[in-house]
């Protein structure tokens, strides 16, 4: 497992530790198959993992997991491919924005603050308070885009 996943995993184990999280097997689980994935997964996509691994193979094991982790800021949703990934800043408070290749459907996370940015001057202007934002932008990798100059 690489650094990132192993770090997150460790920050995991921490908040299981402070908080008192309760984090099952199949929670565990459903993270780890995501933090290992550099493409988001889809509820679906998971499920012959879960099954090889003894969790069964029915949707609402991987939904009910999915929607745990992101109601403790471990997963976010891609609204656009309604697929999921796993946080790579569990530890911080922010408003994530997903970098989308279009060509291998690698996700990456970046941090946006759009309420302090042009949206949130447009908000601003309209009386409007934001409260989430969901930002995906569909582009073109590192990897991708020097294969297209090759």
């Amino acid at each position: 497992m690489a650094k990132r996943s192993e770090q997150i995993l460790s920050y995991v184990d921490h908040l299981v530790e402070k908080d008192g999280v309760r984090l099952t097997p199949i929670h565990r689980r459903v993270l780890e198959l995501l933090l290992t994935s550099k493409q988001a997964l889809g509820a679906y996509d998971l499920l012959p993992d879960l099954e090889k691994d003894g969790f069964g193979n029915k949707p609402v094991i991987a939904y009910r997991a999915l929607d745990f982790l992101i109601k403790k800021g471990l997963v976010h949703r891609i609204e656009g491919m309604n697929a999921f990934v796993a946080c790579d800043h569990p530890h911080e408070n922010h408003a994530p924005a997903f970098m989308i290749c279009r060509n291998c459907k690698t996700v990456e996370e970046a941090h946006a603050a759009p309420e302090k940015g042009a949206l949130g001057q447009a908000a601003k202007s309209v009386g409007f308070a934001i409260e989430r934002t969901v930002v995906e932008a569909i582009g073109l990798c590192v990897y991708c885009q020097q294969e297209a100059t090759a």
